[in-house]
């Protein structure tokens, strides 16, 4: 168990938070979400000892042992990957340690004997024999192969390095487990091994995360920092975020009763937990409705931006064509005699297991790079709007915000502009910062903006969420929901591409797969599973 006892943190003027007083206990997953610059990551820093607060204390329970996933990528460098995984646990390998400088000393002494006794014992206790096996089945599970297991971390890609950190963390079974962004630079298939993970962990974990569906997956409880506040929420992201809207919207309607109010909450709990799915949470509706008081349900202060696409001109029933279309980058085959047929209305989410393969056919769909082969047609009344993963590029000036985007508009009316600016949340003084000195979100609300004032009829996104919060990625996820025109993207947010994507398209350097499915279906599909395998063979 681990508690804050009256924390309070401020920069200057500024209030992160104030006289926060919660306890983190039992078997719960507590996921902290926050808008960005709320105080997340500093609040797990807190929590970890990394940080000091300007007021109060934290406490871990005496005997309880706290995991924290290291954001020091460089900091293991110099050590063996699986020595890097046992050093998670600091108390089993200092033994380890000293058990082995006392066996390598030359002059081994009866008082070196009797230490090493005490050390033997001390280490048995602790499972010490089963340790390095144990190391080795969790950088397994992440997707390290065991031929890596005795390189340097040096040795390692950016990627596996934060696979071998992530291991770091979970191995020895920490009584308290601290999480940031654990599912950055993990893929599917290893994001879904850490989720099964978690839902079987016995001890307290607190998470930060943008995955949606991860939160969803593996939280009981939702820790809210809003207002200079952190309140504590029983359910999941998408209980907290359903259940704060419908909060917001009985606060606006003043004729309602109370008692109608109570019986709205009520009746949305009952069906939310009926519903629910594989989760660490309780799914009784009625342990849900014990745990939870309607009362204390609020609206939350975020503000989330207006992403609205809207169509200049209705497409016709000729989209875009792709016809046998190969590519070769640095002699390395990305696809191959692709072919492709988008009809009026598909949102389709596009996949490979390269990056690089589906940010080459964007730039080719775009005119920015040629194919090595093939050919591709849109419809004569067909607009593209292309939002790519990498928009360093187009932020090298220093304009203001203001005349960034009026480079891309037809329209250039101040006010016009900043009514697009605005929607993404871009207001007052902001709208006159450089455009190169923006943070990554910012980039991309920008890029956004300017998405939105071409008015396409067919949206090509690549990464589209990346460097986002949670806010923005919800309202993006809404709009291509509505979004009447048809959509190509590629994103690695499970929630994202499960409730817009009504096809799948997946390319191999030899070949491709083409499904009409839901994306669980098809990644779960063992057909799809057999011809991807046949594929790739």
């Amino acid at each position: 168990m681990i508690t804050t006892n009256n924390i309070s943190l401020q920069y200057g003027k500024r209030i992160l938070f104030d006289e926060v007083n919660l306890k983190f206990a039992g078997d719960n997953c507590y996921g902290v979400i926050g808008a960005n610059g709320a105080g997340k990551s500093t609040f797990l820093k807190i929590l970890a000892g990394e940080l000091d607060a300007n007021k109060g204390t934290v406490t871990l329970e005496p005997g309880c042992r706290m995991a924290v996933l290291s954001q020091e990528h460089a900091a293991f460098d110099s050590h063996q990957v699986l020595h890097t995984v046992l050093m998670g646990h600091k108390e089993l390998w200092r033994i380890m340690s000293e058990k082995d400088a006392l066996y390598a000393k030359a002059d081994f002494s009866d008082a070196d004997g009797m230490k090493a006794s005490e050390l033997e014992e001390r280490f048995a206790e602790m499972d010490g024999w089963n340790a390095e096996s144990d190391a080795a089945m969790l950088l397994s599970g992440l997707g390290i192969e065991e031929s890596r297991h005795d390189k340097l971390l040096e040795e390692l890609t950016g990627s596996e390095k934060v696979r071998v950190l992530l291991a770091q963390a979970l191995f020895g079974n920490p009584d308290v487990l601290i999480l940031d962004e654990p599912t950055n630079d993990l893929d599917l298939k290893t994001i879904e091994w850490l989720e099964d993970f978690l839902l079987n962990f016995k001890n307290t974990v607190i998470v930060v995360s943008h995955d949606r569906h991860f939160l969803d997956t593996v939280c009981t409880h939702i820790v809210d920092i809003d207002f200079s506040k952190i309140q504590v929420y029983t359910g999941n992201y998408s209980f907290w975020y359903q259940s704060s809207q419908l909060a917001l919207r009985q606060r606006q309607n003043q004729n309602k009763k109370a008692d109608e109010k109570k019986k709205e909450l009520q009746d949305f709990i009952m069906r939310f937990s009926a519903n629910a799915s594989k989760s660490k949470q309780a799914t009784s509706r009625k342990k849900l409705l014990e745990k939870i008081n309607v009362d204390d349900i609020q609206p939350s202060g975020r503000r989330y931006p207006a992403i609205i696409f809207q169509q200049n001109r209705e497409a016709g029933d000729q989209i875009l064509h792709i016809n046998d279309l190969s590519k070769t980058i640095g002699g390395e085959l990305l696809f191959s005699n692709f072919d492709l047929n988008v009809t009026k209305g598909d949102k389709i989410a596009l996949l490979s297991d390269n990056s690089l393969a589906t940010t080459a056919l964007y730039q080719i769909l775009a005119g920015e790079i040629q194919p090595d082969s093939g050919t591709f047609e849109y419809g004569q009344t067909i607009t593209p709007a292309h939002l790519p993963t990498n928009n360093d590029p187009y932020f090298q000036s220093d304009l203001n915000l203001i005349d960034w985007l009026r480079q891309y508009s037809e329209n250039k009316d101040e006010v016009y502009i900043r009514g697009f600016l605005g929607k993404m949340l871009f207001s007052g003084e902001e709208t006159f910062k450089q455009c190169n000195v923006l943070s990554g979100g910012e980039k991309v609300r920008c890029m956004l903006s300017r998405t939105m004032l071409v008015g396409g009829n067919i949206l090509m996104l690549d990464e589209p969420t990346n460097h986002l919060d949670l806010e923005s990625i919800t309202a993006f996820n809404n709009s291509l929901i509505d979004f009447p025109g048809t959509v190509i993207f590629t994103c690695h947010d499970h929630e994202f591409t499960q409730t817009v994507a009504t096809r799948i398209v997946e390319l191999l350097p030899h070949g491709y797969i083409d499904k009409l499915m839901p994306y669980d279906e098809y990644i779960h599909s063992e057909q799809v599973q057999a011809q991807r395998e046949g594929i790739l063979a």
